[in-house]
């Protein structure tokens, strides 16, 4: 009996933290250093999701969205739960859509964001500044900040990109997933060599306003541009290591190693296509079935999602565990130093996640497991937030110092 007991708790705790509740002992440690440093996630695409399947409507958020129809990753009893102290809501628009109509999406998204806090005021509050941030945690609410995902959303002009500065927009993501008119994407052909002259000027612009230019989605060289121009730090709000996983959206060690000079912060990603090589190699078989399937059946998609069906059935995807996004994490602490790594879930962006962190009630779950590796809670204060309270304010210094500096007037030649 004393064998089986002592077999039984040997398994138990052999077991990923993924499959557990987190102890209590453990959860009082975690709310200690939450209570003194808010989690503060860099990427959560609710605001999107609210558009695309429920008419930009922000109801039925209090609880229950896993319940829905189209069930959401987010809502309030699940950011409580998850002790969230500050959400980067984005406020992303497809790449394709530019121009006057980019600037006009963009607006409606920021409109989401403001709609949901103001439905929330019990639980939420407008942030736009590092002690914004700071104060509303003190006050039990989470605070709602804004970040707009891909630099074609001001439609190459600096009048729009200080207009969403001025409604609350604190960092913008350089490009998305394709190149824009000044800057190179990670996983688009390269058309710029990095960043153009034009996107130089953008930069300069954000440092002068006091938004962050976010490097997720961008080319190493758009990163390593950047990096060289920019005098504020920067973020990648949702990235991960490249050494461990090597998709092109993800950080190499040699950028990594530029961040202490900068003072910039990896804010670590969920999604398994940038979590694991497996994963991606799954990801890129089934592309190429799906390329060819629709080649064969043109006009027939019935018989198309019936084979993509029949594919998936036969070729599931395996799933990640929670202790990959803490080698992530590792990782980037150990080439960047403690003080450059951050959480950046994309929850509400991806199809799947880690297991573990489906909801943004998963964040102590990774918590534990650091816990378990030996983690300070110095450095979980760092990873939580205060890495990237430090580059708000650093960005906030790099704008007072340019205060006296006119506003760019420079327009884009094609």
């Amino acid at each position: 009996m004393r064998m089986a007991l002592m077999i039984a708790t040997l398994m138990m705790t052999a077991a990923p933290l993924h499959a557990q509740a987190v102890d209590a002992r453990t959860q009082a440690r975690i709310d200690r250093i939450l209570k003194a440093t808010p989690l503060i996630d860099g990427h959560n695409d609710l605001p999107w999701e609210l558009r695309e399947n429920y008419g930009s409507r922000i109801e039925n958020l209090a609880s229950g969205t896993d319940r829905l129809e189209k069930p959401l990753m987010t809502d309030i009893a699940r950011l409580r739960a998850g002790r969230v102290g500050g959400q980067f809501w984005s406020v992303y628009i497809p790449g394709e859509i530019t121009g006057p109509a980019a600037i006009q999406m963009t607006l409606e998204q920021i409109d989401v964001v403001k709609r949901l806090a103001a439905a929330y005021p019990r639980y939420l509050e407008l942030a736009t500044s590092a002690a914004d941030v700071v104060r509303i945690h003190r006050s039990g609410r989470i605070a709602s900040l804004i970040g707009m995902e891909g630099g074609h959303q001001i439609g190459n002009n600096l009048a729009a990109l200080r207009a969403f500065y001025d409604l609350g927009a604190r960092y913008m993501t350089i490009t998305h997933f394709a190149n824009n008119d000044w800057a190179d994407a990670a996983t688009d052909d390269p058309k710029h060599n990095g960043l153009a002259p034009f996107g130089k000027t953008v930069i300069g612009e954000m440092n002068r306003l006091g938004m962050i230019a976010d490097l997720s989605h961008v080319s190493e060289k758009t990163m390593t541009d950047v990096l060289a121009v920019t005098r504020a730090p920067v973020i990648f709000s949702h990235s991960n290591a490249r050494a461990l996983e090597d998709h092109p959206r993800n950080v190499s060690d040699a950028v990594l190693r530029l961040l202490p000079a900068n003072g910039g912060v990896v804010m670590v990603n969920f999604y398994p296509g940038y979590l694991s090589e497996e994963v991606r190699a799954a990801n890129a078989l089934r592309a190429a079935e799906e390329a060819r399937l629709k080649a064969l059946f043109i006009g027939q998609p019935d018989r198309l999602k019936a084979s993509l069906d029949a594919w998936d059935a036969a070729h599931p995807v395996p799933a990640v565990p929670l202790s990959v996004v803490a080698d992530h994490i590792d990782h980037i602490a150990k080439v960047a130093g403690h003080d450059h790594v951050g959480i950046g879930g994309d929850l509400d962006g991806v199809p799947t996640t880690a297991v573990g962190l489906e909801s943004v009630a998963g964040y102590p779950l990774l918590f534990a497991e650091l816990i378990r590796r030996g983690w300070t809670d110095a450095n979980l204060a760092k990873l939580a937030g205060g890495n990237v309270l430090r580059a708000m304010r650093g960005a906030e210094a790099t704008a007072a110092a340019m205060k006296n500096q006119q506003p760019s007037l420079e327009t884009l030649t094609k």
